[in-house]
């Protein structure tokens, strides 16, 4: 099973969550890339750090929203939509030649993350950002999504993701971060579900309904508190339970 993180949101002196100690324990890197959080300091930073203990690192694209971080919905044109996600890849990939690596997979961020997730439009700008970029390239995002349906018909490979520190609603989405339950924060807590998800393919949602989760990559966010000792932990849990944390590319 992949672990990935959301890494490299911080903005000039501002740092969000701890990236290096992140690094040590997941297995893929969702590196922002300067659109939602991130700058190119910081992309150089995180990129080197994951060469150097051999994560694989994945452009994490989001809107261009810096003051609301990427989770604020915007009605973009399916062309400026394809041509931003495109410049992004490019910005994180210029970073990854420098220390001898990679983009090796997409993943959308936020407010874009939902929408690609029922849009027709915004999933197909990603869809067409990745046939421009790197027709091999994995999409990271949520099993039977519209992005997820999309990219398949593209022959595209999709890699189903889980969220081990969000709450789920009965039907298989998420929490709107908006309302309570939206946030796991306890790494106990974190770590069972994560291995539920590994193991099971199911995640207990917020009103106690058993969802089915069939992903190959488990998120845990660099933003949530408690981050890295719920990584620890999760990690910890799931070799206990037989399953080998390992990159899904």
């Amino acid at each position: 099973m992949d672990l990935n993180a959301d890494l490299g949101e911080g903005f000039g002196i501002w740092r969000l969550g701890d990236d290096e100690a992140l690094l040590d324990l997941i297995t893929s890197a969702n590196v922002a890339c300067g659109f939602h959080g991130g700058d190119p300091s910081t992309m150089r930073r995180v990129c080197a750090a994951a060469a150097d203990r051999g994560v694989t690192v994945g452009a994490q694209v989001g809107y261009r929203d810096l003051a609301g971080f990427g989770r604020r919905h915007i009605a973009y044109a399916f062309a400026d939509l394809r041509d931003e996600v495109t410049y992004q890849l490019g910005a994180l990939d210029a970073f990854c030649r420098a220390f001898r690596i990679r983009v090796r997979y997409l993943k959308p961020h936020g407010a874009l993350y939902h929408a690609a997730a029922a849009d027709e439009s915004q999933a197909a700008a990603l869809v067409a950002a990745i046939n421009d970029y790197d027709h091999e390239l994995p999409v990271l995002c949520a099993p039977g999504s519209v992005l997820a349906q999309l990219a398949t018909g593209a022959g595209i490979r999709v890699v189903a993701e889980g969220f081990a520190d969000r709450g789920y609603l009965p039907n298989g989405t998420l929490v709107p971060r908006t309302a309570l339950g939206a946030l796991v924060t306890d790494p106990e807590q974190v770590a069972e579900r994560a291995v539920r998800m590994a193991t099971d393919r199911t995640v207990v949602a917020v009103d106690g309904t058993v969802v089915p989760c069939p992903v190959e990559s488990i998120c845990l966010h660099g933003d949530t508190p408690g981050a890295v000792a719920s990584a620890a932990l999760v990690r910890a849990a799931l070799i206990d339970a037989g399953v080998t944390p390992t990159p899904f590319v």
